[in-house]
């Protein structure tokens, strides 16, 4: 059989298989955004039904002789080669799952999350232990069947970001506590940031349709998407034409719905910015979390926390909410949006106690599955690192360790990726400001399609093409360096601080 046909033959093999997960996401979404309570326990099980399919699909002998085919050949091209060589790192990773296994963990992640669900309602931990002592296990079970050198949290690191390791994490993270727990403490020994006037009532609805606006300014393309309420922001998508939002309002926080829908906007973003024709297959993939974070981080932070983009955007706001700001200047609004405060909660933190707030969950992690410590502990362990680290009293568990939903998916291996892609965010927009004439008269008029565009040529279109490490050394010429944010930080705080 002639290279062109067994490449048709694997494209549609993939294709199939993408079909079943993303029904597998669609059914998701609806568990977080519109599933009535009665409809879990079914809901499970489908999910569950659903995953062992696409599993079966994707690890049968068929597929694997299809794959041995392709990727001896000589014929492909260099994007045909790419899409079979990533396929077949993935097959021999899957084919180490059984179909029981598979199934098993989506029902008890649906589990999880429905008893996550029950314990926030409740603000009592206890209720969420047990099953998410099951799923400790379970993913204890899945470093051993992946394998791993050095740390059993290798292994599931591998899987959000590829080619990442403990060992370089913690220089990191050293890093983060050389360097900006110091100047954090510097920062909040000053009191030069105004009362917090965003604490006020903004109303519901009000608060929803600027966040639509926001969502348009930056190019999310709502032919091609919603935005939806959870009770945890995310974005899911189900091909390059349907990419899905949330976010939460709370009328006494103007913060939480404006952060959200910029942040979970740049993830959208990416996934709208990969190319169609690659449905199914690795190139239309995202290359790991870690640059899917940077995407988000760059719009939330880089963008929607910079002064020039309130230049253009404050004036809208107050028009919208004339007696909640109506006596507010521009620049005091940009320095109520960058107070570095320690607080409780990772999804309103600033941007630079938001790394604190990382190392908590990645030592953790760290130490549950290596079995240093154990689920039965985790709330005060919790509350102690928070003490440490951010000086907090935590007063209760959905201000602690119930506030992430991330575990309830078992999605244990992920949270470093945030700070790595904060970390990619600030190298990845220097880069674009050499690179974009007029970058920032462009953001104070209100101009973001260049600098989508920019992301999309440089980023979103190549998937897995390339490695994280490899996009990152072709777009800024070295590898990831934590000192462009250390730099950013210091120029930026220094500023608005007074320092």
């Amino acid at each position: 059989m002639h290279t062109t046909e067994l490449y048709s033959q694997y494209v549609t093999s993939m294709r199939k298989i993408a079909d079943i997960k993303y029904s597998i996401a669609l059914l998701g979404w609806d568990q977080e955004c519109y599933q009535p309570k009665k409809g879990a326990a079914f809901r499970s099980q489908q999910i569950a039904t659903l995953s062992g399919m696409a599993h079966d699909l994707f690890v049968n002998d068929r597929l694997g002789e299809l794959l041995n085919r392709l990727n001896e050949s000589s014929e492909l091209n260099e994007i045909q080669k790419r899409n079979v060589q990533e396929t077949f790192k993935d097959f021999n990773r899957e084919k180490k799952y059984s179909t029981e296994f598979v199934e098993q963990i989506a029902q008890v992640t649906s589990q999880t999350y429905q008893a996550w669900l029950k314990a926030r309602e409740a603000n009592d931990f206890k209720l969420y232990r047990p099953m998410l002592s099951t799923m400790v296990n379970i993913k204890r079970e899945e470093a051993e069947i992946l394998g791993y050198e050095n740390h059993p949290y290798n292994a599931l690191l591998d899987i959000y970001e590829p080619g990442a390791n403990t060992d370089e994490l913690d220089v990191l993270f050293k890093d983060v506590r050389t360097n900006l727990v110091s100047f954090v403490k510097d920062i909040t020994a000053t009191n030069r940031v105004p009362a917090d006037f965003l604490k006020q009532n903004f109303p519901y609805q009000q608060q929803w349709d600027f966040g639509i606006d926001l969502l348009k300014q930056m190019g999310y393309d709502f032919e091609a998407g919603r935005q939806d309420v959870s009770p945890h922001p995310f974005t899911t998508n189900f091909s390059m034409e349907d990419v899905r939002v949330t976010t939460r309002v709370n009328e006494n926080d103007f913060n939480s719905m404006t952060w959200s829908c910029i942040h979970e906007g740049g993830h959208a973003l990416y996934e709208q910015g990969l190319l169609i024709e690659n449905y199914g297959l690795p190139l239309g993939e995202a290359v790991s979390l870690g640059i899917h974070e940077s995407q988000s981080r760059l719009w939330e932070n880089l963008v929607g926390r910079g002064f020039g983009y309130w230049k253009g955007n404050f004036p809208k706001l107050k028009k919208i909410f004339a007696n909640q700001l109506n006596q507010v200047r521009d620049f005091d609004f940009y320095k109520n949006i960058n107070k570095v405060q320690p607080s409780f909660i990772r999804v309103e933190a600033d941007e630079l106690t938001y790394h604190f707030h990382i190392m908590v969950r990645y030592e953790i992690e760290k130490q549950l599955m290596d079995k240093s410590i154990a689920v039965n502990d985790l709330a005060e362990i919790w509350n102690a690192r928070y003490k440490e680290y951010l000086n907090v009293n935590v007063p209760d568990d959905n201000h602690g360790v119930l506030q992430d939903i991330h575990w309830s998916h078992g999605s244990f291996g992920y949270f470093p990726t945030y700070s790595l892609g904060s970390f990619y965010a600030v190298q990845f927009f220097n880069q674009a400001a050499k690179e974009i004439s007029g970058l920032n008269e462009q953001i104070e008029k209100g101009d973001l399609l260049p600098l989508r565009e920019w992301l999309r040529v440089k980023i979103h279109v190549h998937g897995r093409r390339y490695s994280a490490r490899e996009l990152c050394q072709r777009i800024t010429g070295e590898p990831l360096n934590f000192n462009h944010f250390m730099n950013y930080a210091r120029k930026k705080y220094q500023a608005i601080y007074e320092l």
